[in-house]
């Protein structure tokens, strides 16, 4: 059974920093796509960041966090991280880490991680 273990998030400052953590387990992985998507209530869950790890190992960022986080990770550890740099409190959201093994779309997620930003 395939997990997703997520850490990191809580409340932070405005114009702060935090990083999530994700590693899947229960299986091997090769070629997967790992991302994280945030969901804020009353909207639909939202791809954020992610990084495909075969060929030029792409990465993607929706404009919104465009320059203000960074997507890394081990493909071999199935291990993404997100760092979130001067943040908003339009980024309050339940962040999720979710893994696509096979470019079939995303079948494992996370339980969320809750990331708030306020004075």
């Amino acid at each position: 059974q395939v997990q997703l273990a997520e850490s990191g998030g809580g409340v932070v400052q405005p114009g702060g920093s935090t990083k999530l953590s994700c590693t899947a387990s229960g299986r091997a992985f090769n070629r997967h796509t790992m991302g994280w998507f945030r969901q804020i209530p009353g909207k639909e869950r939202e791809l954020i960041a992610s990084i495909t790890w075969s060929g030029d190992n792409t990465i993607y960022y929706a404009d919104s966090v465009k320059g203000r986080f960074t997507i890394s990770g081990d493909a071999a550890k199935a291990t993404v991280y997100l760092q979130m740099n001067s943040l908003k409190p339009e980024d309050t959201a339940m962040y999720y880490c979710t893994i696509d093994p096979d470019s079939g779309g995303w079948y494992y997620w996370g339980q969320g991680t809750q990331i708030s930003v306020s004075p």
